[in-house]
């Protein structure tokens, strides 16, 4: 494993939102869901695709609060546009376990 830096680190910009929106995504090589995700006044609405259907259902995600990052350029999926990577982690079986915060806080709020 290589080391990198505190300022390395300090790069990628990692933020807190509440999911706004979620929805099958159409056209996903592998099934994904597209979320419009609120990070806030500073950061605003963004639109993230996230391959998360095995551990989560579309109306359990709307007003629930994940990390993503927000300074990667856009992506392409299929005929949608991510404009966030929304963050988590692979359970066993490779399925997406989304990172949460453990208590509500402000939608923006800046990983450190």
């Amino acid at each position: 494993m290589s080391t990198i830096t505190y300022d390395d680190f300090a790069r990628v910009d990692i933020r807190v939102g509440t999911i706004l929106e979620a929805a099958p995504l159409e056209g996903a090589r592998k099934p994904a869901y597209r979320l419009l995700i609120d990070f806030g006044p500073e950061i605003g609405q963004r639109k993230s695709s996230a391959q998360i259907t095995i551990h989560y259902k579309v109306e359990e995600l709307i007003g629930r609060q994940v990390a993503g990052v927000v300074n990667f350029p856009p992506r392409q999926i299929g005929k949608f546009m991510s404009e966030v990577l929304t963050l988590g982690f692979p359970a066993e079986d490779g399925s997406v376990v989304l990172i949460v915060p453990t208590q509500k806080i402000p939608n923006g709020g800046k990983l450190f």
